[in-house]
């Protein structure tokens, strides 16, 4: 049977999209395999505690295995959800779940009209990488981290006029609260951009999406040693609500959906929408 070369293209690009995402994991200290219980879900009541103590312990590592695995993909959907904030002069923007801080640096550097951009993650060890990147780069002035889950957001109502969360809704323990508290924290007709893993709607890509999930991944997490962290995340993937039900969380968060964007043949989808009154 002949192989066709756009398929070929197909299952690389995907396959490099499921690597961006499982890279930093694959490495996580063992520790991390107290987040999970013995039939390998997150504890739920300790669930923000744990997820915590995971991405403390890859924080180190996270930047230089996304980019350096995926070669580049990864910024390429940070980069696109940048791009649809569309930042006027003068406004705040909050980067929730910021990581180590790549999508704020973007956001400063595509748009040095915003007044104040706020990057927000409740991993200590993420903020301290995220920290020493702004400093790096000379934003100090311009870029602030913050502690803070996003159930919890420290800052008045209707303080921004954006904002971004890029990979870190999944994570939420309390995911309908996090998104009222980005709908507090937005001021009316603010943008919310949520940039997340979804499972592919196109056959074919669904079975590479799925045999690396369900076959490579687990052979990667032995080789690797890292068996109890690799199952957090396909987890995760798998339990995340599709699209509609997505949709139906936001609208009823207060949020009115301007568009739902696949990307990568839909193993991420970008979520746009904007605050209503």
């Amino acid at each position: 049977m002949r192989i066709r070369p756009s398929f070929l293209k197909t299952a690389a690009v995907t396959i490099r999209g499921c690597i961006a995402i499982v890279a930093p994991f694959l490495l996580a200290p063992r520790a991390t395999g107290r987040i999970l219980s013995d039939c390998g879900l997150v504890v739920e009541k300790n669930k923000g505690h744990d997820i915590r103590e995971m991405f403390d312990g890859i924080a180190g590592r996270y930047d230089l295995l996304n980019h350096l695995l995926s070669l580049g993909i990864d910024r390429r959907w940070r980069r696109k959800a940048v791009l649809c904030l569309n930042v006027k002069a003068s406004q705040r923007i909050l980067d929730m779940a910021s990581g180590t801080g790549d999508v704020a640096l973007e956001i400063a550097r595509r748009y040095p009209q915003a007044d104040l951009i706020v990057a927000a993650d409740f991993s200590a060890g993420m903020l301290q990488r995220a920290n020493a990147k702004i400093r790096r780069a000379g934003l100090g002035q311009r870029i602030f981290p913050v502690a803070a889950r996003c159930e919890a957001i420290p800052h008045g109502d209707g303080t921004f006029d954006g904002a971004v969360i890029a990979f870190g809704i999944r994570n939420v323990a309390d995911r309908s609260r996090g998104l009222q508290e980005l709908r507090r924290v937005l001021r009316p007709g603010g943008k919310l951009l949520v940039l997340e893993l979804s499972t592919p709607a196109n056959p074919p890509v669904r079975v590479l999406y799925h045999f690396y999930f369900r076959k490579l991944l687990p052979w990667l997490a032995g080789f690797f040693s890292r068996r109890e962290a690799y199952r957090y995340l396909p987890r995760s993937v798998a339990d995340f609500p599709d699209c509609d039900q997505f949709r139906h969380l936001m609208e009823e968060a207060g949020f009115e959906i301007v568009a739902q964007t696949p990307m990568t043949f839909g193993i991420v989808t970008l979520h746009a929408a904007v605050r209503k009154g």
